[in-house]
């Protein structure tokens, strides 16, 4: 399974897409869904919600176990995909689509250039 290429990634195994110069969706790799198991719960932050990089904005909760979700980027929760809290199934079935987690509009578009590519999140993943 590779990462597709158009995204960045953290090594704690969230994607960030770029929707506009300053706004970012963000959800968990197939990776991280693979190694969850069935999802069962999320939990999700307010709209308007300040996040710092490493922040802990929610937690995924699957059969298997509980992980923490970290704050790829700087910037404030302008958007909860409320259909993931509903139907948190939607994280293994198309996490890079329908199962995206929150949508965080960029204090700084520049904090982007931290994140891992494609490639070298592969590698992390294989290694």
């Amino acid at each position: 399974m590779s990462a597709p290429e158009e995204l960045r990634y953290t090594e704690e195994h969230e994607w960030v897409a770029t929707r506009e110069e300053t706004l970012v969706r963000v959800g968990i790799t197939e990776y991280a869904q693979d190694q969850l198991g069935d999802v069962v719960f999320v939990d999700l932050p307010e709209v308007g919600r300040q996040l710092s990089t490493g922040d802990v904005f929610g937690e995924v909760e699957s059969t298997k176990s509980v992980s923490e979700l970290f704050a790829p980027v700087d910037g404030e929760v302008v958007a909860v995909n409320d259909a993931v809290a509903d139907s948190p199934e939607l994280i293994n079935s198309d996490p890079y689509g329908e199962g995206w987690l929150i949508e965080i509009r960029l204090d700084d578009p520049a904090g982007l250039e931290a994140l891992l590519e494609a490639e070298a999140y592969d590698a992390l993943t294989k290694g």
